[in-house]
């Protein structure tokens, strides 16, 4: 063993033994919090963390060299993996299948965060029945240039429209910049079904806040409104549970609220420092969650009354790809997010003169999921730039391929 390298901690718990490999390894350098302090924060979080992970497959999102370097996703459980930790196969949509982790107890929740998880991310679905989710996931993201008020407008709607088709929702910060709203639900439908009914839901938000929320797929079309992100109920997606530490400077949690506390709350409040105190205190918002678990039946109607989505039109070049109906360019792809902010930096140098015409959601930085892990895409939207300005597509700046090399 290296002189420098700290001993694994060995923790008991509910009668397993889980290593804790380089216990002091900082994961979050501007608190200084260490490998350790994220396993024992998740530990005072415990019952909280599990009803919101346990019991269900999850995909393993990894920082082996902490919040400063891109994560990969790892969908199939190490071959070493403990006793205690369960497993379950997926079957996605591309014909592929994974068998997947599914924790159950404390020790599986140590597991996971010395493997370098921060966040769980678990699918909306229990290991004993993989084809029936018992949650729709309710993704209020806000688009650039919209601020934490109309976020919270958009969930008060979101509320109401729950109550009128007898669902109960459950609100907590994504502890990024939005909220998530989680419904328990019978596990009777289909992946489909659910996610029909979480666009149906997100559809009649829109109507009722135009302007406000979006149910438009296509990110340019969305402007300074919150999106509500009914793809998050599709089947091969996963999304922060709850308590899950998020790779921010600040170890900021994902945390569960009670509606009192939505529109005081403020995302920054609730971090691997201050969480474990209000769990303490004042116990889980969530406790209650699984004993609510309602129907579609109501939002599959509501579905049936408002036909189908409108869908984009197809591109004339035969290749049946959708044709945007803005005026976007692309101005690069990148391994990292870094990357892709120097890149739009250089593009902005190149055309100073249109960028005063930008609004903040004209400019599009999106994270694309690669075969283990993120790339990012950087677009922007010409709409408010008057039509003999606008610049034209140009070779990007950077061409960053995450498919080279693999088959």
């Amino acid at each position: 063993m290296s002189p420098s390298k700290t001993p694994a901690e060995i923790l008991t718990l509910a009668g397993s033994e889980v290593r804790i490999s380089s216990p002091d390894k900082v994961l979050f350098p501007e608190p200084g919090l260490t490998k350790l302090d994220v396993v024992r924060y998740y530990l005072s979080v415990a019952d909280g963390a599990l009803r919101g992970a346990g019991g269900r497959p999850m995909v393993l999102k990894r920082f082996p060299k902490g919040i400063d370097a891109e994560p990969f996703f790892q969908k199939r459980v190490p071959e070493n993996h403990p006793a205690f930790i369960d497993t379950a196969t997926l079957h996605y949509a591309s014909g592929t299948s994974a068998e997947e982790a599914v924790i159950r107890d404390a020790a599986g929740l140590a597991w996971v965060v010395n493997l370098g998880c921060l966040d769980l991310n678990p699918h909306p679905v229990r290991a004993e029945d993989l084809e029936h989710p018992d949650e729709l996931r309710v993704d209020l993201d806000p688009m650039p240039g919209v601020g934490w008020s109309q976020i919270v407008d958009v969930a008060y709607v979101a509320r109401e429209v729950l109550d009128d088709v007898g669902l109960v929702g459950w609100p907590k910060t994504s502890g990024s910049r939005g909220l998530h709203i989680l419904v328990r639900i019978a596990p009777r439908w289909s992946y489909r079904d659910v996610r029909l009914a979480a666009e149906t839901l997100a559809r009649e938000i829109e109507n009722r806040a135009p302007g406000l929320a979006t149910a438009r797929w296509w990110k340019e079309e969305r402007g300074e409104s919150v999106f509500v992100d009914f793809n998050q109920n599709a089947k091969d997606r996963t999304v922060a549970s709850a308590y899950s530490i998020r790779p921010l400077p600040d170890a900021r949690v994902s945390a569960p609220l009670t509606w009192a506390e939505v529109r005081s709350a403020r995302p920054e409040q609730f971090t691997v420092l201050t969480v474990p105190g209000r769990y303490a205190d004042a116990g889980d918002p969530h406790s209650g969650i699984d004993d609510a678990a309602g129907s579609l039946d109501a939002l599959l109607a509501l579905a049936a009354e408002l036909g189908p989505a409108e869908k984009p039109p197809r591109g004339a070049d035969g290749s049946g790809r959708r044709q945007s109906v803005m005026p976007l360019i692309e101005v690069a792809r990148t391994k990292t997010k870094p990357e892709a902010l120097a890149a739009l930096d250089e593009w902005k140098g190149l055309h100073a003169d249109v960028v005063p015409d930008l609004h903040p959601a004209d400019v599009l930085i999106d994270g694309m999921r690669g075969s283990s892990s993120l790339w990012y895409r950087v677009r922007v939207n010409l709409q408010h730039v008057p039509e003999g300005n606008r610049p034209a597509q140009e070779p990007l700046i950077a061409d960053y391929d995450p498919w080279a090399g693999k088959e």
